[in-house]
């Protein structure tokens, strides 16, 4: 799992992503159909343009921001997520896709605010989350 200062580090990005996560999500959405056109079949494009879609992903960045350390709290909606994203076909690949355009979404909208440290502790946040959500739907394809 993450060690303290990772989950420290993190957990003090609450407050950006209460003020800020629509505009992070937003621009993330923007950026990854730039670079990866190729998944934007995967996404509603009406819950997109109504902002549906980067507020329920706002929420549940903050969600795993404030829960880092007990991310087991979150395997309910990990699990609701997880069924739609079978529905849809999501692979294990599409995960490093999503990751790195979260990350310079965060980088371009915190700007000297994405520090380093930040930047680093929220890439290993994000491999431990994608991991949870590959498992989850590694059991429900299994499953079908």
């Amino acid at each position: 799992m993450l060690d303290q200062k990772t989950i420290e580090v993190v957990k003090n990005t609450v407050p950006v992503l209460q003020e800020k996560g629509v505009e992070i999500t937003t621009h993330f959405y923007k950026i990854m159909f730039e670079n990866n056109p190729e998944v934007k079949a995967m996404f509603d494009i009406s819950k997109q343009e109504s902002g549906a879609q980067p507020m329920a992903l706002a929420m549940t960045v903050l969600a795993a921001a404030q829960n880092i350390d007990r991310l087991e709290t979150l395997l309910p909606a990990v699990q609701k997520i997880g069924a739609r994203h079978v529905e849809l076909n999501v692979k294990p690949e599409h995960y490093s896709i999503v990751g790195q355009n979260l990350l310079q979404a965060l980088k371009d909208v915190l700007g000297d605010g994405a520090t380093e440290e930040v930047m680093e502790a929220w890439g290993k946040a994000y491999n431990i989350i994608a991991d949870i959500f590959i498992n989850v739907e590694k059991d429900i394809y299994t499953s079908k």
